[in-house]
């Protein structure tokens, strides 16, 4: 496990379900009613939430046969915090998964105590590794380096260029609020592997490590700023 779960007030914490088997949505629900700070505010066989509606998503990969991850990325870029939750748990659906932009993975047999504690890691922005998606990065030769959404790669190259999340909101045509997410994510995603970042200086290190920059990405970029570029 990676990081603490957060605080907060009763029932301060927004869920919603998203499984094809209403005995596994019973089952969750009854899971998540024991912890006070959470509350499920809705469940369906289908992704009808709307992004920002909930706190946390958990999203079953597989929804009536059909693999659901493309949906995962759709729902992150509008700033939503998901949690994949699967039976499958084969490393490239939990790779795909976490690239999409999945705050965590959870596998079905992992028990409730991990799966309440994703949502809590998940709802305020802080890693939490399961012992299924932890086996996976350890197997992938590239979990050093984490996978960046290309909406967090944008939205961490125009802050570095000091750029203020305001004016990184206007240019990626969404709100503050999600540019925030897109750098919480990222950051998560270091810690996650190891490699915290908790400053702005930390995660441009650690973005040049990468090569996600160059330092002639950051540079020069002052010029344009002035003509409202």
């Amino acid at each position: 496990m990676v990081g603490n779960p957060m605080a907060a007030q009763p029932g301060s914490l927004s869920v919603a379900v998203v499984d094809d088997h209403p005995v596994v949505i019973e089952g969750i629900q009854a899971w998540l009613s024991q912890e006070p700070r959470i509350s499920v505010r809705h469940t369906g066989e289908a992704v009808e939430v709307q992004p920002g509606a909930v706190d946390v998503l958990i999203l079953d990969l597989n929804l009536h046969g059909r693999l659901v991850v493309d949906d995962i990325g759709t729902l992150a870029a509008a700033g939503q915090r998901v949690i994949a939750f699967s039976q499958f748990t084969e490393q490239r659906v939990v790779l795909e998964s976490l690239e999409a932009g999945a705050c965590e993975f959870v596998a079905k047999n992992e028990g409730r105590a991990h799966l309440v504690n994703a949502v809590l890691a998940a709802a305020g922005d802080r890693p939490y590794v399961t012992p299924t998606a932890a086996g996976v990065l350890v197997g992938d030769r590239g979990a050093s380096r984490p996978r960046l959404s290309s909406q967090e790669r944008t939205a961490l190259l125009w802050w570095f260029q000091s750029m203020s999340k305001a004016s990184v909101a206007r240019r990626m045509g969404v709100s503050v609020h999600t540019v925030d997410i897109y750098i919480r994510r990222a950051r998560v995603k270091y810690a996650q592997v190891g490699r915290t970042a908790p400053t702005k200086a930390d995660m441009l290190a650690r973005a040049i490590e990468d090569g996600l920059v160059t330092p002639d990405d950051i540079t020069g970029y002052e010029s344009a700023a002035f003509t409202g570029n």
